[in-house]
């Protein structure tokens, strides 16, 4: 069989046409380009989603969780406002205020004499009662300090008052 150009088609095609029954090169080689910038950009987008919860990661277990449910509650509704949310509680470092308290409940129990109850409440082990717990004998409270009134004495050479006079 003869190869002859139908009368109606150009002279020269371009190279990224075939002939019939021949393989795309170009089809297939965008096929693969597109499936994998596809599968790129859902990787960039997991981990720009994630970004919250990275940053919250050596923060308080709290303040963990509730950056964990914004952000799954902003992937499944698709509501950046979640988003935003999480990552401006991500940024923030939200204050400790369970060891002040705990510190001045073990204080209190010290002074008044129950530490073996305290460690009952914190380890949740029962507190032994072979090992009592004596009151501390009542010691007289030591002299206070004698207080010096501070004293500053001015600057005999300032090099910079004189520098800008």
């Amino acid at each position: 069989m003869e190869e002859t150009l139908h009368p109606a088609a150009a002279g020269h095609l371009p190279p990224f046409i075939t002939a019939p029954g021949q393989t795309d090169v170009l089809f297939n080689v965008m096929a693969v380009f597109v499936l994998l910038m596809i599968f790129l950009v859902g990787i960039l987008y997991l981990r720009l989603h994630a970004l919250p919860e990275h940053m919250a990661h050596g923060a308080s277990k709290v303040q963990l969780q509730i950056v964990g449910a914004l952000g799954l509650i902003a992937l499944f509704t698709h509501n950046h406002l979640f988003w935003i949310a999480a990552l401006l509680l991500a940024m923030i470092e939200f204050p400790d205020f369970a060891s002040p308290v705990r510190s001045m409940a073990r204080s209190l129990a010290r002074i008044a004499g129950t530490d073996g109850e305290l460690e009952e409440a914190e380890t949740g082990q029962p507190y032994s009662e072979a090992t009592p717990i004596e009151p501390r004998p009542n010691n007289p409270p030591p002299e206070a300090p004698q207080w010096v009134p501070l004293e500053i004495n001015p600057a005999t050479a300032d090099e910079k008052a004189e520098r800008r006079g």
